[in-house]
């Protein structure tokens, strides 16, 4: 009785724990390639409407990335609200140029190799 006692307090611990780890980790940025991209204006702007009534805009993004080595690629991505024009984005990209989120970082965080 006792053993079954300690095994089920442990188990709920560890599943506790584990809720908790799976909950902190962005799996669309880990292990992920790196790109930097400077931010333009964006290349359009679809609106959707919403069966409540809601407008929804989602801000396409198009041009040249740069890797962390300097190589150019160019990249597409969508953002849910318009970004700063003019800032600095740390791409994560997937399969060469995909990309599965993004950050912005500031112009003394981005590599020497990386030039815009």
């Amino acid at each position: 009785m006792k053993k079954g006692m300690i095994i089920t307090v442990i188990s709920v611990v560890l599943l506790i724990g584990i809720g908790f780890v799976f909950a902190r980790i962005d799996f669309n940025r880990m292990g992920k390639d790196n790109a930097y991209y400077q931010v333009p204006a964006p290349e359009s702007v679809e609106e959707t409407k919403l069966d409540s009534g809601e407008i929804m805009k989602t801000y396409w993004y198009t041009g040249a990335a740069y890797k962390e080595n300097g190589e150019e690629i160019n990249v597409e991505f969508f953002a849910s609200k318009e970004l700063r024009q003019g800032a600095y984005l740390k791409l994560y990209l997937k399969k060469g140029a995909v990309v599965t989120s993004y950050d912005e970082v500031k112009p003394s965080e981005i590599p020497d190799k990386v030039k815009f």
